[in-house]
């Protein structure tokens, strides 16, 4: 389970990858992790009126202290901020306010070096692991058109 409060994920976080504007790297487009584990994270990173934050329509409580991104903790994971197809096109809809587990999850995978949970969350959608310095070929077709993997 990933679980990370905000203070404590602020000291750690790389200063990588935090934009989704980093071009055509395979992280920001994948979503296999997206639709493989469980998020919670603490109350204070929920969003308020003039603050921004996780909406807190698309979490549900699981203490008085924590909450859960929706459809994190399904049999078959997939949170509900999760736009488009896994592997191909798929982003995040609430990028710059995502949860800290999300911000600390794999920070170089957009460098095209994934880790072991990357590597996991990729595996289970048919993906392979990341690989430095390229943009892997998934073995699956895209979906607007056949014999065009990723």
């Amino acid at each position: 389970m990933i679980r990370a409060p905000a203070a404590a994920a602020a000291s750690t976080r790389p200063a990588v990858a935090q934009t989704p504007e980093a071009g055509d790297d395979p992280c920001t487009r994948c979503g296999a992790c997206c639709a493989a584990f469980r998020v919670d994270f603490h109350v204070s990173e929920l969003g308020a009126e003039g603050r921004p934050g996780v909406p807190p329509a698309l979490t549900v409580p699981v203490t008085p202290r924590l909450v859960r991104m929706r459809g994190t903790d399904a049999a078959e994971p997939r949170c509900v901020a999760l736009v488009g197809q896994i592997g191909w096109g798929a982003k995040c809809g609430i990028y710059t306010d995502r949860p800290s587990p999300c911000r600390d999850f794999a920070p170089y995978a957009p460098l095209g070096i994934g880790d072991a949970g990357c590597a996991r969350a990729r595996r289970r959608h048919g993906l392979p692991p990341l690989t430095p310095g390229g943009n892997p070929e998934s073995g699956k077709s895209r979906p607007d058109g056949p014999g065009r993997g990723r």
